[in-house]
């Protein structure tokens, strides 16, 4: 069995403030370095991350000198008119207001759309469970966004759960695994070991 730590970033700037952060390329916050540097995941044998700074600098914290693969298709969602901003900033907002009407369905104005997220999502899974499977390692670490956490247990988990049932706070995430042999013959469910919900 290959088993994966599917990470959620540390906090940012934004995230403290409750804003959309997706394709905002910001940092980790001073509290959000330090509260990682107390966690004590599993080391890896390989690390698969977002482009975007708070994964690869969450990376870094948590696996020092380890090399990462970046996989472009594991950023987060864009926002379009909401990036950004918090649902205080976004109040008086008509198409906001239609969002969260939608219970969060309708496409992000000027951004992406569930289906085309959840679409890119997919395949930059696929691209890091390929490289682990290739490389023939038994523990892969994924640090990524919680959007893409979200779709990713969505569409593969072995139990059933709603897109914001999977929902993760900043440094926690899933201990998941996978069967390499069933996976390639197109058999793809991963099944949940451990949920870890940090702060």
């Amino acid at each position: 069995m290959l088993k994966l730590w599917l990470i959620r970033h540390g906090k940012t700037e934004g995230n403290k403030k409750g804003r959309y952060i997706g394709v905002t390329d910001e940092p980790l916050c001073r509290e959000g370095r330090e509260f990682l540097r107390e966690l004590d995941y599993p080391w890896p044998d390989a690390v698969y991350v977002s482009p975007m700074k708070r994964c690869t600098e969450t990376a870094q914290i948590l696996f020092p000198d380890r090399k990462l693969h970046i996989i472009e298709e594991l950023a987060e969602c864009d926002f379009g008119e909401f990036e950004n901003k918090n649902y205080l900033e976004l109040a008086g907002n008509s198409n906001y207001q239609a969002w969260v009407n939608s219970d969060g369905t309708l496409p992000f104005p000027g951004g992406e759309s569930r289906e085309d997220f959840k679409r890119r999502s997919m395949i930059g899974f696929e691209k890091a469970v390929a490289g682990c499977i290739r490389s023939e390692i038994s523990c892969g670490a994924l640090v990524i966004h919680g959007g893409t956490i979200m779709n990713i247990m969505e569409e593969f988990a072995d139990m059933e759960r709603p897109f914001y049932e999977w929902h993760v706070k900043n440094g926690g995430g899933y201990e998941v695994e996978l069967d390499p042999k069933l996976w390639i013959k197109g058999r793809r469910v991963l099944y949940v070991r451990t949920g870890v919900q940090e702060g």
